[in-house]
């Protein structure tokens, strides 16, 4: 059984969500703070999070930001659930390393539409016996390890699947569009520039092999050997 980390600090909604959750199938815990969430974090290694922007103790930005940027949490899926609509919120989010975003109010049912569709991009990423040499990129598919010039790349599973998605098919550009549906495995609510945001954050990640991902204006990116 797949388990939910709830850090929302809105007792009647992370118990609705709670609710649903365990209805769909999943074992949901609750923690109604910051500080609690990540550390329950830590300890459970859950399958997901559902995490509150605005949390008592500790920004959810925050919270996102070390579980993204410690080895041993960094895979774990993170959805933010916020009453902050505005797109400069969402870009915060996603470049703290969220993996999906959910304005408040959202019905329970996109909700477990999104946790689906998250949980499914984490399981697509199945072992292979395969090693992508790409200059000093190399991609150990059966160990999902980045490597640059031999140092290892920490990335998201939302990172990893876009960088997959163009290593497999390198010279090739892919839209936009087509990232999102190949990525995100579902019609997003949202537009196409949470591509952009997370492909500037994976080109960061990347250093010097970050130029190996060229943006083809007006269309897509592309991932192309010089």
């Amino acid at each position: 059984m797949q388990t939910v980390l709830i850090i929302e600090d809105e007792k009647d909604l992370a118990e609705l969500v709670s609710f649903h959750l365990e209805q769909e199938g999943f074992r949901s815990i609750i923690a109604s703070d910051g500080s609690t969430g990540l550390s329950e974090a830590k300890r459970l290694h859950p399958d997901l999070v559902l995490l509150d922007l605005m949390l008592p103790g500790m920004m959810g930005t925050e919270i996102c930001r070390i579980l993204k940027g410690t080895e041993q949490t960094a895979g774990i899926p993170v959805i933010m659930l916020t009453a902050k609509g505005e797109e400069i919120d969402r870009v915060v989010g996603f470049e703290m390393g969220a993996d999906d975003y959910v304005v408040k109010p959202f019905s329970t049912r996109e909700l477990m539409l999104r946790v689906r569709a998250v949980l499914r991009r984490k399981g697509d990423l199945s072992p292979a016996s395969t090693v992508i040499t790409l200059g000093e990129l190399v991609i150990d598919t059966q160990r999902h390890l980045v490597t640059v010039a031999g140092a290892e790349v920490v990335l998201t599973s939302t990172e990893y699947k876009l960088l997959m998605n163009l290593a497999e098919r390198v010279g090739r550009v892919q839209s936009r569009e087509i990232l999102l549906q190949n990525v995100w495995g579902y019609n997003y609510f949202g537009d196409t520039r949470t591509v952009d945001t997370h492909l500037t954050r994976l080109r960061t990640k990347l250093g010097p092999a970050g130029e190996l991902i060229r943006t083809v204006r007006g269309f897509g990116y592309k991932l192309e050997l010089s």
